[in-house]
């Protein structure tokens, strides 16, 4: 199998009939370090946002089992595709993330906001950082997953295509963007977060360089300084110098699809370990399009 003969076979697909298995092949062969950085990017691009940030703030998740609670949103979105979106287990998943979700009064636009960031944070880290850029079918991939899963999460106007995704993303941002105190507690927790996989001495440095690739309207809203410019450079050059040494490795065979290691789950783990441990207290809610008594329940 050459580099780009995946990118071949994704090309002769259609994405409104093989979203998920085009989405399944960017995410565990072709792209699945920089998706994870950019599904990173996006947990911060929703700590810019008031609203927000102080819900998550007065929820403490972060602060008391920050690790855990990022280990489950990886992990909630690939249950939900493992097995394709609309099996049983794709439905039992989506059903359960809505009974967390359920707790809370959280406005339609901010879950549509929070939807487009795990769509668009990817595309943009994968075209800019990625060993190659993202084709057409792949990034309409990213989007037509985020739109079933708005669906099943009983979100209303979800977009129907990437482009209407970075539409809302960078017209809310450039709305809602604003610091709060709130939005640094989270962000700075999560920042702990990613820089506790590295060793200790180098823990100062990966969180500089993290900020290092963040956006000033991004930063200034999480009320972070910029870094120097000479850090910013130094950071894409690296990031440019990993995609072009990538580009020249062979590619993934088809056995050795990437799995998430979640550091919290160390023993392996079942769709009831997800989530707060209150949500299992909360009843379980059909799906907008269900009629039959709730599987798995």
């Amino acid at each position: 199998m050459g580099r780009y003969t995946r990118l071949r076979r994704i090309r002769k697909m259609d994405p409104q009939r093989d979203y998920e298995e085009i989405f399944a092949l960017v995410t565990r062969y072709e792209f699945p370090w920089d998706y994870l950085q950019g599904v990173s990017v996006a947990f911060l691009r929703d700590y810019g946002v008031p609203r927000i940030s102080r819900l998550l703030d007065r929820t403490q998740e972060f602060e008391r089992a920050g690790q855990k609670r990022f280990d489950d949103t990886v992990l909630i979105a690939y249950e939900m595709v493992r097995d394709g979106m609309d099996s049983p287990h794709g439905r039992a998943t989506a059903r359960h993330l809505n009974r967390i979700h359920g707790r809370y009064r959280i406005p339609n636009e901010d879950y549509l906001y929070v939807l487009a960031t795990t769509v668009v944070g990817p595309k943009r880290w994968i075209d800019r950082y990625g060993w190659r850029p993202l084709s057409w079918q792949e990034t309409e991939s990213l989007a037509l997953v985020g739109r079933r899963m708005g669906e099943m999460m009983g979100i209303a106007d979800v977009p129907a295509d990437y482009a209407g995704f970075e539409h809302l993303l960078d017209s809310y941002e450039k709305e809602m963007f604003a610091y709060d105190p709130a939005n640094r507690r989270v962000a700075a927790a999560t920042l702990r977060i990613m820089t506790d996989w590295y060793p200790r001495p180098l823990r100062p440095l990966v969180s500089r360089l993290s900020m290092a690739v963040l956006d000033e309207p991004l930063l200034t809203a999480l009320g972070f300084a910029p870094q120097p410019r000479w850090l910013r450079a130094t950071a894409h050059r690296a990031l440019r110098t990993r995609a072009a040494v990538v580009r020249l490795l062979p590619p993934r065979p088809a056995w050795w699809g990437f799995r998430h290691k979640p550091r919290s789950y160390p023993f392996g783990w079942t769709l009831d370990d997800l989530g707060p441990h209150w949500a299992h207290g909360r009843p379980l809610e059909p799906l907008a399009d269900e009629t039959s008594p709730l599987e798995n329940r």
